[in-house]
């Protein structure tokens, strides 16, 4: 009996979620980052073997809302939720739930499954029950996860395949490598600015041996460029060394990658960027 089905993955910011989408599929579909709102887009990792194939939709963290950003992302929380098999609620442990977390847990849809995480971590959470509780940095508990998802996917008779094989994610290589460079500039960059960068390829060719790629870090104001491409572009050329290793790794050829930073005021709110910017 083959098992085919999609689960959203969902949850307040920095509560596993890429993390988790991660280790099932095995591979790296969405950038990871200390800090929160790090995912904006419904990113799907595909998981297929020859008895199920599991679409997970990792979404971006559930928030209040500051700006046109804010509202794309929520939206997207939303339509992922409407149009899944089952739903992973995954509740941080490392932190204490608050009554807003704790009201939504108590409106979620039957088919959710609420799933414990960071069981490596001392636990904050008391009396909060749960279906299981995991590790997706250690492993802990995956595999039975695995399964309660797959008894309550749709079966079928013969293979029903949602993506072709050899599929991880439905995300373009382009997407991939920007993300990537996000990843980087999030995790060296100071609290302030993160949240206000964002990145687009603005040159992409693949040669037979080489890929060149130009992109841009788009920023919100003059001082937040300055601190992206430091001291005589010490940040900007540690951003883009890490992001061209990432890109050699997933192309299989030599690439060479340019990055620029560019001052786009208040870009998020400006319904044409996002929609450039992909979001």
């Amino acid at each position: 009996m083959f098992r085919a089905g999609f689960v959203a993955i969902i949850g307040r910011p920095n509560a596993g979620k890429s993390s988790l989408v991660n280790r099932l599929v095995g591979e790296k579909v969405a950038i990871i980052s200390s800090k929160p709102q790090t995912t904006r887009d419904n990113i799907l990792g595909i998981l297929t073997t020859d008895d199920y194939q599991i679409v997970f939709v990792d979404t971006p963290g559930i928030h209040h809302s500051k700006n046109h950003l804010d509202k794309k992302m929520m939206k997207n929380v939303r339509s992922a939720i409407s149009g899944v098999d089952l739903i992973a609620y995954l509740l941080d442990t490392s932190k204490k739930i608050d009554d807003e977390e704790r009201a939504y847990l108590q409106h979620l849809p039957p088919n959710t499954l609420v799933v414990k995480t960071k069981k490596d971590l001392p636990s904050k959470l008391t009396g909060e029950d749960c279906d299981l509780e995991i590790s997706a940095k250690t492993g802990e508990n995956l595999s039975t996860l695995l399964e309660m998802i797959l008894q309550r996917l749709p079966a079928y008779e013969s293979p029903q395949y949602l993506f072709e094989k050899g599929y991880f994610t439905d995300k373009s290589i382009k997407f991939l490598i920007a993300e990537q460079i996000r990843e980087e500039a999030l995790n060296i960059l100071h609290e302030e600015v993160p949240h206000g960068i964002a990145v687009e390829i603005i040159r992409f060719y693949e040669g037979e041996h080489i890929v060149e790629i130009d992109a841009d870090i788009v920023c919100e104001n003059e001082r937040h460029k300055g601190m992206i491409i430091g001291k005589g572009g010490s940040i900007l050329k540690t951003i883009g060394t890490s992001a061209r290793k990432y890109a050699e790794e997933l192309l299989g050829k030599k690439v060479m990658l340019k990055l620029f930073v560019k001052v786009e005021k208040d870009w998020r709110n400006k319904p044409e960027k996002l929609k450039n910017l992909g979001y």
